[in-house]
């Protein structure tokens, strides 16, 4: 059953995308604002979420909204873990304001999704240019933060295994400390429901954990970022113990 629902999924993704996509395109050709074609975009994400609860049994469970700026001015540094793709389309569902993913280029060749994500106000890098693509994303996050839109990174580059931990990079803090905006960490569960690299996902809960605003004034990134690392995988242990059994006998005992 499981196998037949993930397919259903995969199927109601690929015929749905084409529409949206070609929506975004005519839009932006008739001249519409990146503000026009970003809920467009959200829409579709948003219905793929929906659809993932329906059809697959996934549905978030979200813990922390109240941490999000309300600020209309007040930009911020999402740095979220990585475990599935489901994240991915999560985020901009959930999140009060318009986000900027940086990633990389290669994924613009997609067709139709890639389409979609070059049209938007998005980050697309070319890793192999190392310091070069860093000042891109400094020169282009600036402007989106200075607008309202909220960066989206994720620092551990790409998806890990349910109960790892990948290296954190400190690119992310590094905006924010460029920028002068505080960086919020995101704990994501996703991987108990919808594996790293896999094809048939399960249903249950995927828990999504935001916590407070950490000024990024002052700070060096590599300090910065250990004290996001520190909190992400520490809220990772308390939201998904069976991942980490050196976690459970602790998270045990804390309930007692």
């Amino acid at each position: 059953m499981a196998l037949i629902r993930s397919i259903l999924h995969m199927l109601w993704m690929g015929i749905t995308v084409v529409p949206y996509t070609l929506a975004i395109l005519l839009v932006r050709l008739l001249g519409a604002s990146s503000r026009t074609r970003y809920r467009i975009a959200r829409a579709w994400l948003k219905l793929s979420v929906d659809a993932a609860r329906v059809i697959m049994g996934i549905r978030p469970r979200i813990t922390g909204m109240e941490h999000l700026p309300t600020q209309e001015n007040q930009g911020v540094v999402l740095l979220v873990k990585h475990q599935s793709t489901y994240e991915t389309f999560l985020m901009p569902a959930i999140m009060p304001r318009p986000l900027a993913y940086v990633f990389k280029r290669e994924l613009l060749r997609v067709p139709f999704f890639g389409w979609s994500i070059g049209s938007l106000d998005m980050i697309h890098i070319d890793r192999g240019q190392g310091a070069r693509a860093f000042v891109k994303v400094v020169q282009q996050g600036r402007a989106l933060l200075a607008r309202g839109t909220w960066v989206i990174m994720f620092p551990e580059g790409t998806r890990v295994e349910r109960g790892q931990a990948g290296q954190y990079k400190s690119g992310g803090t590094r905006l924010a400390i460029d920028v002068g905006v505080p960086v919020v960490p995101v704990a994501v569960t996703s991987a108990r429901v919808w594996p790293r690299k896999a094809f048939i996902k399960r249903p249950g809960v995927v828990d999504v954990s935001i916590g407070k605003p950490i000024p990024s004034v002052g700070r060096k990134p590599d300090e910065l970022m250990r004290e996001v690392e520190e909190w992400i995988e520490s809220e990772m242990r308390r939201l998904d113990p069976q991942a980490y059994p050196e976690a459970a006998p602790a998270a045990s005992s804390s309930a007692r």
